[in-house]
C-alpha cells in the first residue's frame, strides 16, 4: 500500500489511492489537492522564511481525478508585509482546482491577555477513537489515511460535529507535513462531518473552500468544530470552526450545492 498522498514523479504529481474520496472511486478528496496547493504555495519564494497564509480560497472546477497532476503558484501582488499569490492544479485536461492566498509577515504585537482566544474542545485523548467511517465500498482511501476522534457527532448521525483529526501519511514522501498542510488536509471535510442530510437521497456538493488562520496549528491534531446549513433553494453551506490542544486557530466555510439524487 502506498505510504504518501502523492508521489513525485519528474515535473507531475501523482496520487496515490489514499486521496480516493468517499463518492468516485477515480477521484480525490479535495483535502489532499488542498494540501498539495497549499504546498506549492509554501514553496514559492519568501514563503518559508516569513510570509504565513492568512487566507486560502480553493475553487473547485471539477471533480480532481486520481491521475498524474501539474501543480503551479505565483506571486500576483508582491509586497514587503502582504503579498497575494496563487496556485493551479492540472491534469491533461486542463485546470482542475485553483487556490488564491493572502500571506502575511508576521511580527510581535503587545495584545492584552484577554484578545487571544485560548479556548478548545475537549482534547484527543478525550474523544472517541471507535467511530467507523460510513461505507464506501473502498477498503483503502482518504477515509483510512487520515485519523479521526469524535467529540460529538459521527459519520452516520446527521447534524453537527465536533472532530480531531491528523495525518496518518505524510503529503509527499520523505517530507514531514507542515502545520499549514496538516489544517488544508482536513479543513474540507467541515461539510462531511456534520451533514444534516441523508447522503443515500441527497447530494451536498462543496464548489470551494475558504480557509482563515489567525494562527497556525501546534502538533498533529486538528480539530473540526462544523455545522452545515442547507436551504430548500438548493444552496447551503457549512461553518467550521478550527482548533489545535491550545484553542482556536481560524474557521473554514464551504458553498454547497444541494440536491435530491436522481431515483
Amino acid at each position: 500500500m502506498a505510504d504518501a498522498f502523492f508521489e513525485i514523479d519528474g515535473e507531475k504529481m501523482v496520487p496515490t489511492e489514499l486521496t480516493r474520496g468517499p463518492w468516485d472511486p477515480n477521484s480525490q478528496h479535495a483535502g489532499p489537492p488542498a494540501a498539495l496547493l497549499g504546498r506549492e504555495i509554501e514553496r514559492l519564494e519568501g514563503g518559508g522564511g516569513g510570509g504565513q497564509v492568512g487566507r486560502v480560497t480553493y475553487e473547485i472546477l471539477r471533480a480532481v481525478p486520481i491521475a498524474p497532476l501539474t501543480v503551479s503558484a505565483r506571486v500576483v501582488r508582491p509586497g514587503r508585509r502582504v503579498e497575494l499569490v496563487e496556485a493551479s492544479l492540472a491534469d491533461e485536461q486542463g485546470e482542475v482546482m485553483r487556490a488564491n492566498a493572502w500571506r502575511l509577515r508576521p511580527g510581535p504585537v503587545e495584545l492584552p491577555a484577554e484578545l487571544v482566544p485560548d479556548d478548545a474542545p475537549p482534547g484527543p485523548d478525550a474523544a472517541d477513537p471507535t467511530t467507523s467511517f460510513f461505507e464506501t465500498g473502498q477498503d483503502v482511501g482518504y477515509h483510512t489515511a487520515m485519523e479521526y476522534r469524535f467529540v460529538t457527532g459521527s459519520f452516520v448521525d446527521t447534524g453537527p460535529a465536533t472532530v480531531w483529526m491528523r495525518m496518518l501519511h505524510p503529503l509527499v514522501p520523505g517530507e514531514e507535513p507542515t502545520p499549514l498542510q496538516r489544517v488544508l488536509i482536513a479543513a474540507d471535510s467541515g461539510n462531511g462531518v456534520s451533514a444534516t442530510l441523508d447522503y443515500h437521497r441527497y447530494l451536498f456538493i462543496n464548489v470551494d473552500l475558504s480557509v482563515h488562520l489567525h494562527r497556525m496549528p501546534e502538533g498533529e491534531w486538528v480539530c473540526l468544530d462544523a455545522v452545515t446549513i442547507p436551504q430548500p433553494t438548493g444552496i447551503g453551506m457549512s461553518d467550521t470552526t478550527l482548533y489545535d490542544e491550545r484553542g482556536q486557530i481560524g474557521r473554514a466555510a464551504q458553498t454547497l450545492l444541494v440536491a435530491e439524487r436522481d431515483g
